[in-house]
């Protein structure tokens, strides 16, 4: 299994989401720090979810964090996200 796919899982049952996309940016950060010629350790990650409601951006931030502790100390050295609920998705 992927990083990626691993990643999806983790999400998917932890949030439920209504809209869950993982893409790989990797290939953009070639050659800086943090990056492998194999790939998988950029990401942009964008989540819609009623978990997140209530919750500040900081909360969650932290909450994914949480969710993909595993990856991002072994493997994944960039995280971008976008994080909202249905209301704020339309």
């Amino acid at each position: 299994m992927t990083i990626a796919e691993t990643m999806h899982d983790k999400l998917q049952n932890a949030f439920a989401p209504t809209a869950l996309e993982i893409v790989d940016e990797s290939h953009l950060h070639a050659g800086h720090m943090g990056a492998r010629p194999e790939g998988e350790t950029h990401f942009r990650v964008t989540i819609v979810s009623a978990a997140f409601a209530g919750a500040s951006r900081v909360q969650r931030h932290r909450l994914v964090h949480e969710v993909l502790a595993a990856e991002l100390r072994e493997r994944v050295h960039a995280l971008a996200l976008v994080l909202r609920t249905p209301e704020e998705a339309r």
